[in-house]
């Protein structure tokens, strides 16, 4: 026999706290936050993007895109050429710091892409980087 006969008391106070079950919604809510907080942060504008293995995540504070019917979209809303030349300086006059990430569809002119970034140079913001699909880099080892 496991225990003492006769000795059953189920009376007896519960002295521990099962956290398990506290665990387990904790978890579940992590992970729906994780999946969903790139949808929410980022307005996104359905590209096919270019591929790079050393792509980096940056922190974008002005988001310049061109999708492939090459409409220019400024932080997610569709703007025209001379709209966007009218507002970069008077952003990078309110953000002296302002970064801005350029996002172009792969079948778009490289001239288009080439304009943007002269249009914020012009602007006087010099932080630029390019939007881009990061690919999974070679196995170590494996020849390029």
């Amino acid at each position: 026999m496991a225990g003492p006969v006769g000795n059953n008391d189920d009376d007896e106070i519960l002295s521990g706290i099962n956290i398990t079950p506290f665990v387990d919604v904790v978890l579940v809510i992590l992970i729906i936050f994780l999946v969903t907080a790139t949808y929410i942060i980022t307005r996104s504008i359905p590209m096919d993007l270019p591929k790079a293995a050393t792509g980096e995540q940056v922190v974008t504070t002005l988001a310049i895109s061109i999708d492939a019917q090459g409409v220019i979209y400024l932080d997610g809303v569709a703007i025209d050429e001379q709209e966007l030349a009218r507002r970069l300086p008077v952003i990078k006059q309110q953000k002296p710091d302002v970064r801005a990430v350029i996002a172009a569809d792969g079948g778009v002119e490289y001239r288009r892409v080439m304009h943007l970034m002269d249009l914020c140079r012009q602007a006087g913001i010099a932080r630029l980087a390019f939007n881009i699909k990061s690919e999974r880099p070679a196995a170590a080892g494996a020849a390029p």
